[in-house]
């Protein structure tokens, strides 16, 4: 189906979960890259649905979730770089943890280690790495105007970062 707008999504979102027991997402392209919004769900930051998707290609994830976990991943060729829950950006994963810690503090991460972090800077940070890594500029206007292909996945029961519990 296709969908103008993430808010499109969301119903069809919803019903997937409850009707169907299924994730849904919708997929656009943007200047050589997809971009996947997944209304309340766990497949861009499921490493048994991400690894498969990266091998010969880039995957950035970048998941907010409502309960307080958000998670940013950085996935190639099968591999994840770089893996971090963005309240705790100095506690990172992956076979590349440090490649981006440039990056990560010019796109405004506060890599302290400070408890007392501002999520909602971190949540615009990890936005403007995801820009750092792709070259596309998420704007409130192309995700109210983008034309999304919608698709049903399977629900997935959770996620997890390494080291850390389920949340």
């Amino acid at each position: 189906m296709r969908i103008i707008g993430v808010d499109g999504l969301i119903k069809p979102s919803q019903d997937a979960v409850l009707d169907h027991h299924r994730e849904f997402a919708g997929a656009t392209s943007l200047g050589g890259w997809s971009l996947m919004f997944e209304p309340d769900g766990f497949l861009g930051v499921t490493d048994e649905a991400m690894l498969p998707l990266s091998r010969g290609r880039t995957v950035v994830t970048n998941h907010n979730a409502i309960a307080g976990a958000c998670r940013f991943c950085w996935y190639r060729d099968g591999a994840i770089l770089l893996d971090f829950d963005q309240a705790f950006p100095d506690d990172r994963a992956g076979s590349h943890p440090d490649g981006l810690l440039t990056e990560m503090r010019e796109s405004g991460f506060d890599l302290s280690g400070a408890d007392d972090l501002d999520h909602g800077k971190q949540f615009l940070a990890a936005f403007a790495l995801a820009h750092r890594i792709t070259g596309i500029h998420l704007t409130p206007e192309l995700f109210a105007s983008a034309e999304f292909i919608g698709g049903l996945g399977p629900r997935l029961p959770s996620f997890s970062l390494p080291g850390r519990a389920e949340p």
